[in-house]
């Protein structure tokens, strides 16, 4: 379950499904991601194709990222079985 967001666009697109503060042309693939973040008790949860998983290093450490886009990237941490921090960023 998605407890936190860094990101409003995001919280305002999982929760209201609006594309506000996101590219709508990412909007689709974004709905993706942060449906299956809602139910991901891990990230086991995310091992799915197209999404590229991987664990983050360095400031972002303890985080996850998720490829959107080109650089674009929708990171976050677990906190036990939850997911929190979920952000929308260019991190490279």
């Amino acid at each position: 379950m998605i407890v936190s967001f860094s990101h409003k666009g995001l919280q305002a697109l999982y929760e209201r499904d609006s594309i506000k503060g996101v590219p709508a042309a990412h909007a689709p693939k974004l709905r993706r991601v942060l449906s299956v973040l809602g139910v991901a008790e891990g990230p086991r949860d995310l091992d799915l194709p197209g999404f590229r998983t991987h664990p983050l290093s360095g400031k972002l450490a303890e985080h996850w990222s998720v490829w959107v886009n080109g650089n674009w990237r929708v990171t976050f941490r677990f906190i036990g079985g939850d997911v929190e921090l979920v952000d929308y960023q260019d991190y490279h």
